[in-house]
């Protein structure tokens, strides 16, 4: 329970720190929010009746606690640019971004986490080093380029993907599958190699322990000893791993969304910033590092199920 405390405390603090400087850092940013709505015909009067609408006469902290309650209310402010709420926008764009970070997770997990494991079980054979360069190349070249040649390959020259927009789940499951398939592998290539080669030498560096040898003078075979003991004792820094896959799964979105034309967050993200709506960017930034701490908070909930040891730490 402690240890829970301990944790939770933590996540409500950091949450409070990115809030602050999110909003105070947009506060320092030049133009002002009545100009933008207003255009430039408009006189001084005209402006300033709209800044005391908005709320933007009144002192930093005042605005900040405002802003902080509304999100936790449901109320985050109106977006400069489409004149709607911008909890409506988020809503309507989130489950694009949900599809398709969590179908690059999958194909992380599904395609990373066996091959890691045969990379190191092979273990300086020639299909071990092959691997390993491509892996070194997965995670050199960025998800942008992946994302081009996968257009290139499998949408342009053999036609087996769309390359551009998307099918909603609920209108057809395969078209949105489709839909998704290629920006979410091009999200997830480099995640793939970060995995293989972090669950190598977690594998590698568990496998030169005293407990590994000792299980061997056993008896065990070496699946029970790899799946049992190193394994087991590895969880810790292989769920390290792919909470910061997570985490760079939903930074990697902001780029693929625009280069598939999807109408998710990252695609909303660089429109907002484009035409400089600041109270749906800084709203949209902020519930993205909210996702990312919630998921560090887990992540660290996790550690203490999988590690006894952690718990009287706590």
């Amino acid at each position: 329970m402690r240890y829970f405390a301990y944790k939770f405390s933590s996540f409500l603090m950091t949450f409070i720190l990115v809030s602050v400087i999110i909003f105070f850092v947009f506060q320092m940013l030049p133009g002002n929010p009545a100009h933008i709505i207003l255009g430039l015909d408009a006189d001084e009067q005209q402006i300033r009746n709209l800044e005391i609408e908005l709320g933007l006469d009144r002192p930093l902290p005042e605005r900040y606690f405002d802003w902080v309650t509304g999100i936790f209310q449901g109320d985050m402010g109106e977006s400069l640019r489409y004149q709607l709420p911008v909890a409506d926008i988020i809503q309507d764009r989130l489950p694009v971004t949900l599809s398709l970070t969590v179908l690059s997770l999958l194909l992380t997990v599904v395609i990373g986490l066996p091959l890691g494991l045969y990379i190191a079980q092979k273990d300086g054979k020639w299909t071990s080093i092959v691997l390993s360069i491509l892996t070194q190349l997965g995670i050199s070249i960025p998800s942008f380029w992946f994302g081009f040649m996968l257009i290139l390959l499998f949408g342009v020259v053999l036609s087996l993907f769309p390359t551009y927009g998307y099918v909603p789940w609920s209108e057809s499951f395969f078209g949105a599958l489709k839909s998704f398939f290629l920006p979410s592998l091009a999200i997830a290539i480099s995640n793939i190699a970060v995995v293989i080669r972090y669950l190598r030498n977690t594998i590698l560096d568990q496998a030169k322990m005293d407990y590994v040898r000792t299980a061997q003078c056993k008896g065990l075979s070496e699946k029970a000893i790899m799946y049992g003991h190193i394994l087991r004792n590895g969880l810790i820094p292989i769920l390290t791993i792919l909470g910061l896959t997570i985490a760079d799964t939903l930074g990697g979105s902001i780029i693929i969304e625009n280069v598939f034309a999807l109408p998710g967050l990252g695609n909303l993200l660089i429109q907002s910033i484009t035409s400089r709506d600041f109270p749906l960017v800084q709203t949209m930034i902020l519930y993205l590092s909210i996702i990312v701490v919630t998921i560090n908070f887990i992540v660290d909930l996790l550690y203490r199920l999988v590690d006894p040891r952690i718990r009287s730490k706590g």
